[in-house]
């Protein structure tokens, strides 16, 4: 995998594979922006043209004469089947975007999960001896999940909203600029509103996935020192110390919940007195004949079909944030340099006999506490060799050293007369083999598990290895 600097995860990144299906889906979203502009229209037609006579002007009155003619039951047969046309129109267009994001959604994911997975796995020990384990499976697994989500319902669905916006604002202009003036009205204090809210959410969100991250820590640590636990008979303290954990989550969880809970009924009452104030003037203009009921009718449907984006997108704020926080963390993990490189013409290594040396070497975990200084030795090819010490001592540390797990802060370490910063990782590791102190089995066969360090493995060498 390439550095992470020198490739960054963008959102670009992910999408540019699937520019068709996103060219097809914004066509698909302009289609259901139309026909939510279109659907108000027979409404207008059957209440002014068919309930009043009132013939219409202009286009719409060129497209019934094309098609209806001037006899009132065919005009309604005409808007009667439009209403099932527009409504087909909708359907389909829906259908269709739910069916690309949903494609589009899950491939994005595989990509975000394949590619986090990767980085994860090339991060050196310092890293992973810094992060907490369930913290990084938090991030592999709940924060792709909530990007994938927000890729999946919220991105095209977001175009939507903002396409079928600015349609409506230009329909209602050419209603009535005045009552369209009226009801825009309020969006600055809505956008205020909403700009605000969304800043705090997306605090408390992130507070929310960090607990959940320590959540996720604390279980893992129990299972998989299960042993330790029942040994010492420490499970009621265990218990105890998740339900502080838990109880800190729910605090966190509802001042988050709390936040959405109060930006969704703000949002509505501005809405209201948007509605409030058009309604007012209209009927007054209906009452005095400047303005026609179908006309009335159609811009307050307009109306609430403008102001349902902006409550949409209002409601977007919870799964937006929830993505942005998810993502900030995923890019944190992915922008992480890992401590041990292969240098700069680093080259494979040969064929190795087994000569270790530790030259003056030194090495600190923290860069504060020394835990080898000026260790100098020097183990011949065949030769066996025991390091016996008390728990830390160095020990562990000298074994890490010689795979490059780590590097020392002072002095070198050499194998056959060579600096093993000088010879590839993965080379060098492939002719080491290691016997850890804890018995360790991945899920799956005895006979894979043996095999681990050599995949080619035939059964032969997999039975004699054993």
């Amino acid at each position: 995998m390439s550095d992470p600097g020198q490739n960054p995860l963008t959102i670009k990144r992910l999408l540019r594979p699937h520019y068709k299906s996103l060219a097809i889906g914004t066509l698909v979203v302009a289609g259901g922006s139309v026909a939510d502009l279109l659907q108000p229209w027979p409404l207008k037609i059957i209440i002014d043209t068919v309930l009043k006579g009132h013939a219409p002007k202009g286009w719409l009155n060129r497209i019934i004469q094309a098609v209806a003619g001037s006899d009132p039951l065919e005009i309604l047969r005409f808007a009667a089947l439009a209403v099932l046309a527009i409504a087909a129109l909708g359907a389909s267009c829906s259908y269709a975007e739910k069916s690309l994001t949903t494609t589009v959604g899950q491939k994005v994911l595989h990509e975000l999960r394949r590619t986090l997975y990767a980085q994860i796995q090339r991060l050196s020990l310092a890293y992973h001896d810094r992060k907490q384990t369930g913290d990084l499976i938090m991030r592999v697994t709940g924060d792709l999940d909530s990007v994938q989500s927000f890729l999946a319902s919220g991105l095209l669905s977001t175009l939507v909203s903002v396409l079928t916006l600015f349609g409506m604002i230009g329909v209602m202009f050419y209603i009535n600029w005045q009552f369209t003036l009226i009801a825009l009205s309020i969006v600055p204090l809505l956008f205020a509103v909403v700009f605000t809210y969304t800043r705090k959410i997306k605090r408390a969100s992130r507070a929310v996935r960090k607990k959940a991250g320590e959540m996720a820590s604390i279980i893992h640590e129990v299972f998989a020192a299960v042993r330790v636990v029942k040994a010492f008979a420490r499970e009621d303290y265990e218990q105890r110390r998740y339900e502080v954990e838990s109880m800190e989550s729910v605090d966190i969880a509802l001042r988050a919940r709390g936040l959405k809970a109060r930006l969704s009924p703000m949002v509505e009452m501005i809405v209201a007195g948007g509605t409030c104030m058009v309604l007012w003037f209209g009927a007054r203009m209906v009452l005095n004949d400047t303005l026609s009921t179908g006309s009335l009718i159609v811009f307050v449907l307009y109306l609430g079909r403008m102001y349902k984006p902006m409550q949409e997108l209002s409601k977007m704020t919870d799964a937006y944030t929830k993505a942005a926080v998810a993502w900030e963390r995923i890019q944190e993990v992915m922008q992480t340099r890992r401590d041990i490189e292969d240098l700069p013409g680093a080259v494979p290594a040969p064929p190795l006999k087994g000569s270790i040396e530790f030259d003056r070497v030194a090495f600190s975990y923290d860069r504060k506490s020394p835990v080898l200084h000026d260790v100098c030795f020097r183990i011949a090819p065949g030769e066996m060799a025991a390091l016996v010490g008390p728990t830390g001592s160095g020990k562990s540390t000298i074994a890490s050293l010689v795979a490059r797990f780590y590097d020392p802060t002072a002095g070198v370490v050499k194998i056959d007369g060579f600096d093993i910063r000088q010879l590839q990782q993965s080379t060098l590791r492939q002719q080491i083999g290691f016997v850890l102190q804890e018995t360790l089995l991945f899920h799956g066969t005895i006979a894979t598990n043996i095999a681990y360090g050599k995949s080619d493995a035939t059964m032969e060498e997999i039975v004699r290895a054993a």
